[in-house]
Formats: C-alpha cells, structure tokens, sequence
C-alpha cells in the first residue's frame, strides 16, 4: 500500500471514530480500515459499551441489539457518507452495518455499487495476505 493510500486509511478511519464517537458516546479501541477498488469496510473494534455486551449474551439481546446499531448507522450515516467522499474523492452508493455482538466490533461497508458479502474471521489474517490498513488512531 502506497503513502497515499495508507494517509487515506488513516483519515477514514478517523473519520470513522468521530462518527461513532458522536452517535454512540463511545470510540471503538481500535479502527481498521479496508479499501479495495470500489469497496470500503470499516472495522470498529471494541465498539459495543459493557452493557450491550451483556445484553448481546442471548439470542434474543443480540438480536435487538443488532436492529438498534443497523437503524442507527441509516439514520445517521449521511455525515460519515460526505466525509468518505471528500477523502476518497468517490461517491458512495451503498452503505450497511453489522454487529458482532461475540466481540464488540461494528462493520461499517461503503460500496459504489457491487455487492458485498461480509464475513467475520474467528482469528486474524496473516498481515502477508491482507491488502488492509489497520489503523489504531488514538483517543479523542
């Protein structure tokens, strides 16, 4: 990944942490940023406060739980969609959200169009073949 991608990487996962830091009151540990040729992922790690880990314990919680951050993100994701295309210089034609109640971690997914099929990796990727940027960008 070159400087101008990496810098890119750096500035939507930012971008990404005041998002969630403003609708939620609480910043992910850790943001990892995605960007292949006409898809972004964002990976917020930690994201879910203690109180909805306990209620993502059951079925039913985690259920819930899920509806409430996926109706959040459609309600609210139109500043997050205007700050990905000032950085990237793209429009953004899908967005969607998922919750891994099991870790914490919400998924934020841009796309110009395709489909996207998300998948949630039990270990992590081999950085050898992972064409990501992980960016840990510190607290507010």
């Amino acid at each position: 990944m070159d400087k101008t991608e990496l810098n890119m990487a750096q500035q939507l996962a930012a971008a990404a942490k005041t998002f969630q830091l403003q609708q939620t009151g609480r910043a992910p540990t850790k943001v990892t940023v995605i960007i292949s040729e006409d898809t972004l992922v964002v990976t917020l790690h930690e994201a879910l406060s203690p109180a909805e880990q306990a209620l993502a314990k059951n079925a039913e919680g985690a259920a819930n739980l899920r509806e409430y951050h996926q109706r959040l993100f459609r309600n609210s994701v139109g500043s997050l969609r205007k700050d990905i295309e000032r950085i990237t210089g793209r429009k953004v034609r899908e967005a969607a959200a998922e919750v891994d109640p099991g870790t914490g971690s919400v998924i934020h997914a841009f796309t110009t169009g395709t489909t996207l099929q998300v998948f949630l990796l039990a270990d992590s990727v081999s950085s050898e073949i992972s064409a990501q940027s992980d960016v840990a960008v510190p607290a507010a």
